[in-house]
């Protein structure tokens, strides 16, 4: 790890008061409408921000061509991994493999298998749409996976028996219900269904928007008005159990619960996070709950003040565990590990080694597996819970998974993972006794094309002004002179993490340090990795001590030489787009700013987001409807008129969690107040842009904005 001396900020913020003056270097960026410029001439004209087709200018080639020179040597393969589970004999690896055509839409998923001990891939589940999150049948002759290969975007239950050359078996939800997964009973008779209606909400950290995009009322007349309901009974989540003898399946849980995630708990019950409102933000107040597989009746065995997620018994149902801790997200869970014994109200903190936890699963009656984050780094492994003794088992530097780790399939020590690093390109490796084999190399020369693009990445860390240490990566351009442009990439959450893998996992990351820009991805206060203490210092305090530590870092950058403090720009998604919105009104240092999916005020953000309980949770104790405090102080619209930094702005129109009008409203003020701003709306898209050819439009407009006020 590169580690850089102390460089301390004067003093903390006052949101109240921009801190022009408390920073040692002062940047003021003039917002000429000169033309960018490259090697290659002229590229990008100054109105090109205003149009609304930019594919025939020259940047738009370029990233074109980049994105295909990328992914297209792997068009018609599997070119991704995901869900990996290893079989119960050990001997096969089950994923959902991605697999690209055109650089159009979405990667199709396709459920795979690998042999451990060939390397042998197959692909078992032809589509057509998507068939994903396989899972293994305790006796490991079927798999259980789901498809919406009857109606795009209404996943079901397929069954195949890996015994016969046939057809899965589908397993047809009530019209309107959509399954979200599907788990085996410990004696493989029963598989349990959770599932969501039609136009329920999706998490913020899946897209947002809803399921289907619909109320469920599809061939109505284009005339016809949307409606949001006071209540969202019928869109909420239900839990469904399928029996596979009699072929029969009925709904569990009862109508008024919603069950946002569940486990098996022995033969008899289930193990579930639930709440009995089915908003998308009650999620944020949910408890643990005991439902009886026999008759649906249910009761609470664990509530908290904090998030939960993640449960998980042991295979008697004596025990269940599960995470608990601040969260930002459904779905983006990492925390502490608890356990409570079932008939009892006592619960115990695990010790897992100062690990986020982001999965658990029990390898037997008394040993539960865990994996998590530990600074930056990916550590497994596993708690006795009678002596309470932890046995760390297996770390990397590399990224494993999706967002957090993940792991799953634990047999005789072993577990199956899909692991990646910035010049690694995902595989599927079958870890064991502390060493990692690589059993499915998804490598390809579009990936070689990426690697020689790019320069190195490096883990660095520096000191807060208050001593603490701040972690994060450094991208750096293949070549070009020191001191370097800066892009500060700030992550969502704020309750969340960066970690390695590749491309960092956003696609503009090298599409930056390909084009001559270094790239600092921090994790300030408030991130994962570092224990709820380190996340819980942010709460009340958005917009303060972690701006603090962002700041810092780039101090150091610059006093080390690698950073030209006139050309530092900074961006982000969700809360990382509220930090990319919230700086420029606070510092004059940045050259451009690009948030993406931004809060940009406080108080209309929780009255018009489905997902109210999050702001409330870190403003506490503030009211959101009170005339002062929290939601005013820490808003960037509220001081607007101290931005003279160019402001690019890109959102999805379909977004629930934090809305567009977020942005517009943001936009109209920086307008009025004579700054330069741009805000760009992409239709169907919801909390993020995810779909092909608009992420080729996304990091047009984003490399764009860069070369037009800080270029390379």
């Amino acid at each position: 790890m590169l580690r850089f001396c102390t460089f301390c900020i004067s003093r903390r913020f006052n949101p109240r008061r921009p801190v022009f003056q408390t920073l040692t270097r002062m940047v003021n960026m003039a917002t000429s409408t000169r033309s960018t410029e490259s090697n290659n001439g002229k590229v990008w004209a100054a109105d090109d921000f205003n149009k609304r087709d930019i594919r025939d200018t020259k940047l738009w080639g370029d990233l074109h061509k980049h994105f295909h020179d990328l992914m297209s040597p792997a068009f018609g393969k599997v070119s991704d991994a995901a869900d990996p589970e290893l079989s119960p004999d050990g001997k096969t690896v089950s994923f959902t493999g991605s697999i690209w055509t055109k650089l159009e839409g979405s990667a199709e998923k396709r459920v795979c298998t690998v042999d451990v001990a060939t390397c042998k891939m197959e692909v078992i589940a032809q589509g057509p749409n998507n068939d994903q999150q396989a899972k293994w049948s305790p006796n490991g002759r079927s798999l259980a996976f789901l498809s919406d290969r009857s109606e795009k975007g209404t996943f079901h239950l397929y069954v195949l028996d890996l015994d016969r050359l046939r057809e899965a078996k589908p397993v047809r939800l009530p019209k309107g219900e959509t399954a979200e997964y599907a788990l085996w009973s410990p004696k493989g008779d029963y598989i349990l269904i959770g599932a969501a209606g039609q136009g329920a909400d999706k998490a913020g950290g899946n897209g947002s928007g809803n399921l289907n995009n619909s109320q469920g009322d599809g061939g109505s007349p284009a005339w016809m008005p949307t409606v949001e309901p006071d209540s969202q009974k019928k869109l909420g989540r239900s839990l469904w159990l399928y029996d596979l003898e009699k072929d029969d399946f009925h709904q569990l849980s009862r109508p008024e619960l919603t069950v946002w995630e569940s486990a098996w708990c022995g033969p008899a019950h289930i193990v579930a996070i639930a709440s009995d409102d089915p908003s998308e933000s009650s999620w944020y107040e949910s408890s643990v709950m005991l439902i009886d597989a026999s008759s649906g009746s249910d009761r609470t065995v664990y509530t908290t003040d904090v998030q939960l997620g993640l449960p998980a018994a042991s295979p008697s149902g004596r025990h269940v565990a599960f995470v608990e801790g601040p969260l930002s997200d459904r779905g983006v869970v990492a925390g502490t590990a608890k356990l409570v014994k079932v008939g009892t109200k006592a619960s115990i903190t695990l010790d897992t080694a100062n690990v986020d936890v982001s999965q658990l699963s029990w390898a037997d009656e008394d040993r539960l597996f865990f994996i998590g984050l530990r600074g930056l780094h990916v550590v497994a492994g596993e708690v006795n819970v009678k002596t309470e003794k932890v046995r760390e088992t297996w770390t990397t530097a590399d990224g494993v998974g999706g967002r957090y780790p993940e792991a799953s399939g634990i047999v005789d020590g072993r577990f199956a993972v899909v692991r990646s690093s910035w010049t690694t390109y995902p595989e599927v490796a079958v870890v064991q006794h502390g060493k990692s084999r690589t059993i499915a190399s998804l490598d390809h020369e579009g990936a070689a094309y990426l690697r020689s693009a790019c320069g190195p990445m490096e883990e660095i860390s520096w000191t807060a002004s208050d001593g603490t240490e701040i972690q994060g990566y450094l991208s750096l351009p293949k070549s070009g002179k020191k001191p370097h442009p800066l892009v500060l990439h700030v992550h969502g959450g704020p309750i969340a993490a960066f970690s390695n893998g590749w491309q960092l996992k956003y696609p503009f990351v090298p599409v930056f340090a390909a084009n001559g820009y270094a790239v600092l991805s921090p994790n300030p206060r408030g991130s994962k990795g570092r224990g709820d203490a380190f996340v819980s210092q942010l709460q009340g305090d958005m917009g303060g001590i972690d701006a603090g530590d962002l700041l810092s870092g780039i101090d150091v950058l610059v006093e080390k030489g690698i950073v030209d403090p006139k050309r530092v720009g900074v961006m982000g998604g969700s809360y990382g787009g509220f930090m990319a919105a919230w700086l420029p009104t606070q510092s004059k240092r940045f050259a451009a700013a690009i948030p993406l999916a931004p809060v940009t005020d406080w108080f209309s953000e929780h009255t018009t987001s489905n997902i109210g309980n999050f702001d409330r949770m870190m403003m506490s104790p503030d009211d959101p409807y009170a005339p002062a405090g929290r939601y005013y102080d820490q808003s960037p619209l509220r001081f607007v008129q101290h931005c003279s930094t160019p402001v690019l702005q890109l959102v999805g129109a379909d977004d629930r969690c934090v809305p567009a009008s977020q942005s517009l409203q943001f936009h109209n003020a920086l307008v009025e107040h004579g700054t330069e701003s741009s805000l760009v709306t992409y239709p169907g898209e919801g909390h993020g842009v995810r779909k092909f050819p608009a992420v080729i439009d996304l990091c047009v407009r984003m490399l764009a904005w860069l070369n037009r006020h800080m270029p390379a």
